[in-house]
């Protein structure tokens, strides 16, 4: 979504059917579908699985374990010659050319994530400091705060609805869906930055 408020034209791909995602869908592996057609698109956001890499989960989950896509995944878009972006956690393999927070967009989720740059510059904005807790219960005590945290499937953490207006969210009401996404505002500053590149470079 913020890349279609930056101005793009946005096709979805996901190994599994997305019936949510509001834009041109295909399901398809990632990687592959990258190197099949990524070279004829001006643009190239990745956000390959971030269990991996995370706090929460430390690669695995009840006996899970989750798929380390991005190196494989960045080779697959080097061969494309286009510009890319991949996003993830704080704590993933990812050079940490843009690190982007929740507070900076002035919304209800801390949400930091990492963004790895190719083939356009992009402004880092200034991290503000957080302004309190986050809402929830903590040991049978409910806390109040600025922001919610949006995972997991515990109780305690938000309503849907709040969890859609912490987000910036709206076409979405499943938990794990917005579990997984991030703020739109946060790819619609990146896209922004990448539309201005592309149309610099465009012939008049």
């Amino acid at each position: 979504m913020g890349y279609h408020l930056a101005g793009f034209e946005v096709v979805g791909v996901d190994i599994t059917d997305q019936p949510n995602y509001p834009f041109e869908f295909h399901r398809a592996d990632a990687v592959e579908f990258v190197r099949e057609h990524g070279a004829s698109f001006d643009l190239i956001h990745a956000s390959w699985p971030c269990q991996q890499y995370t706090a929460l989960t430390k690669g695995t989950n009840q006996g899970r374990a989750y798929p380390d896509l991005v190196p494989i995944g960045r080779k697959a878009l080097l061969s494309t010659g286009r510009p890319f972006v991949i996003e993830n956690v704080q704590g993933a393999p990812v050079r940490p050319d843009l690190t982007l927070c929740g507070e900076m967009f002035g919304l209800a989720v801390i949400r930091h994530r990492l963004f790895e740059i190719h083939g356009f510059p992009t402004l880092q904005m200034p991290h503000l400091p957080h302004r309190g807790r986050v809402a929830g219960m903590r040991h049978g005590r409910w806390y109040a705060g600025p922001y919610f945290a949006v995972y997991g499937q515990g109780g305690g953490k938000g309503t849907v609805a709040q969890w859609q207006t912490a987000m910036g969210i709206s076409w979405t009401t499943g938990r794990k869906e917005l579990a997984q996404a991030i703020p739109p505002a946060y790819t619609q500053h990146v896209g922004e930055q990448a539309v201005s590149h592309l149309r610099a470079l465009a012939p008049a």
